[in-house]
């Protein structure tokens, strides 16, 4: 783990070390002073002319003035170097997340992802700025002071001995009891961000059911449960500083009390001068350790969020390219050999099974089957996006596991059910299927995909700016956008996953017109609800509890089954008892 958050450091290794060395030398001007003041206030007790006093006085300030700043070059190289140790980290998890396959986004959930780059990365970025400053500071801060306070007067320094182990196994125990608290509280972070996620998601629905008040009790809920854990640990860590506050007071009744015996033993004349030099050697010694402390809690909240963080950059894609991969795609033909697919290799159902399939190239192919019947799984399996569990997929007659991935998905455009636009023009956002599209090549896409007219009635057309998410636009005006820029992509095989449930029947046709008229050549998947989507398709696939019930045109399938029957004559309202009959079990 640290290895792999080590290599995240890359520019910063500099400024990374120059904070610890800085933080040596002000720690050191810190334990000189208290004992140079004794040797100054002996010294100008023995001359204490005003050119004396001035010569002590002037190299107190003089170190004083070093030791603030090299603190204060401690300070910001530190801040530059755990500040640029985030950035990083956030660059490779964002990197890798973009290599993922679907399977690993599944693995991971939107909300944890959002955690890990966001609460996870401050922590470990605090966690740094604290080992390479406070980490460093307070262990020489505790052994310089130790060996002042022992040069100083090592009777009375003994002290130190006793209650350094004392507080040093009491902070060990509050702080290992507060740590699987906050090992916790980090997994309630993902469902408390997931809750925030799904109600500001839907937010629009949330408000046409008047749903507000439940949303604010569930956040509520998880928030408060977030809190308690929180509070058990803090409860805890507000123990160490009444420890830390006793030990202190306990050292310096100590110093108080032995300090006039000792010196007064000795004939020592500036008792009063090193009794308070030993104070303040003691304040150093016993906050070095509460900083230790402290430290500790903050690494072993850190640790778990590093964890997160490396399980995040060490995940490995589940798709890769072979060794030699194909770069070119001959056509838009497609077969399914057995194919069998699972989400999850321990999933005990399997998603699709035994699917088979031939489908020529420029053929337009229907799929019809209810919730559930795998449908987008069997399509997702086409451009590659999962990996078939069993079986193999051909495209141009070429495995696709042969195919360089790039490549394949430059031929394969998918308008999935979950249309998404992200912030940005009209322009912008088509320019995700071909970045060097002409605006020629723009019109033309949209005037395809029947969206070239509503564009148009904007104030400000192709130039309009676009919400994020598309919330500016309706459903059905967002579902062509994104039909039309992936046929921008100018594909052999274009898949329309549902993706055109929210326009009206009559742009539904034509949309299906287009593409017979213009894209010829590109096979076309048409996942719909709606018979007349696919009714004029070359063959329609009926798809239930994941396998392939039938397969054939229109015309064939209404004459031979029953399933089809039902939904073609429930949707045109015909009755058909004959037709229907049979049917009862449709999903």
């Amino acid at each position: 783990m640290l290895k792999t958050l080590a290599k995240s450091i890359r520019q910063y290794k500099k400024t990374s070390v120059l904070s610890p060395v800085c933080v040596t030398f002000e720690v050191a001007l810190e334990c000189v002073l208290p004992l140079y003041m004794t040797t100054m206030l002996e010294k100008i007790q023995v001359d204490n002319s005003l050119k004396n006093i001035l010569l002590w006085g002037g190299l107190l300030l003089v170190f004083a003035a070093f030791s603030l700043l090299f603190g204060m070059l401690a300070g910001k190289f530190a801040a530059t170097a755990s500040a640029g140790f985030a950035r990083n980290l956030r660059e490779d998890m964002y990197y890798n997340i973009q290599a993922f396959s679907f399977a690993n986004i599944d693995k991971f959930s939107t909300s944890s992802l959002v955690t890990r780059m966001t609460t996870d990365v401050t922590n470990v970025q605090n966690a740094y700025m604290m080992l390479i400053r406070v980490a460093v500071r307070s262990p020489i801060m505790l052994i310089f002071s130790l060996i002042m306070a022992f040069f100083i007067d090592p009777v009375v320094s003994l002290v130190f001995l006793v209650l350094v182990p004392v507080l040093g196994i009491g902070l060990f125990v509050i702080f290992k009891l507060s740590w699987p608290i906050f090992d916790k509280v980090f997994k309630k972070y993902d469902a408390m961000n997931e809750s925030i996620q799904e109600n500001i998601k839907g937010i629009r629905v949330v408000k046409s059911y008047v749903r507000e008040d439940y949303e604010k009790k569930k956040f509520a809920a998880t928030a408060e449960n977030v809190k308690k854990d929180f509070v058990r640990g803090e409860k805890l860590i507000a123990l160490s500083n009444p420890l830390m506050q006793f030990c202190f007071w306990a050292a310096t009744l100590f110093i108080c009390f032995m300090g006039p015996m000792v010196g007064l033993t000795n004939g020592d004349q500036t008792i009063s001068t090193k009794m308070s030099s030993l104070i303040v050697y003691s304040a150093q010694i016993l906050s070095s350790l509460m900083m230790l402390s402290m430290i500790l809690v903050m690494f072993s909240i850190a640790r778990t969020s590093a964890e997160r963080i490396v399980e995040v950059i060490t995940e490995e894609s589940t798709l890769h390219n072979p060794e030699n991969p194909v770069t070119e795609v001959k056509d838009g033909s497609v077969r399914f050999e057995n194919v069998s697919f699972k989400y999850n290799e321990n999933a005990e159902r399997r998603a699709l099974k035994e699917v088979n399939l031939d489908i020529k190239s420029g053929q337009t192919i229907g799929i019809l089957g209810g919730t559930g019947s795998s449908k987008t799984s069997l399509v997702n399996l086409i451009p590659r996006l999962y990996d078939v569990s069993e079986g193999a997929v051909y495209v141009g007659g070429v495995n696709v596991k042969d195919y360089d991935l790039e490549t394949l998905r430059n031929q394969v455009a998918v308008v999935l059910q979950k249309n998404l636009l992200f912030s940005g023009t009209i322009k912008e956002n088509l320019r995700w299927g071909n970045p060097d599209a002409t605006d020629e090549e723009l019109v033309r896409a949209c005037k395809l995909a029947q969206a070239d007219d509503f564009i148009r009635s904007f104030p400000d057309g192709y130039d309009t700016y676009i919400e994020q998410g598309g919330t500016n636009v309706s459903g059905g005006q967002k579902q062509r956008l994104c039909i039309a820029r992936a046929l921008l992509k100018k594909p052999k095989i274009l898949i329309l996953d549902d993706s055109t449930s929210a326009v009206d029947t009559k742009t539904d046709a034509l949309i299906r017109k287009a593409f017979r008229e213009e894209i010829p050549d590109t096979t076309k998947f048409i996942i719909a609800q709606r018979v007349s989507s696919v009714m004029e398709s070359d063959q329609i696939i009926l798809m239930k509890n994941g396998t392939v019930s039938d397969v054939g045109t229109h015309e064939e399938l209404l004459a031979r089954n029953p399933i089809y029957q039902e939904v073609y004559y429930s949707q045109n309202k015909i009755g058909n008892a004959d037709a229907v009959k049979g049917g009862e079990d449709h999903e």
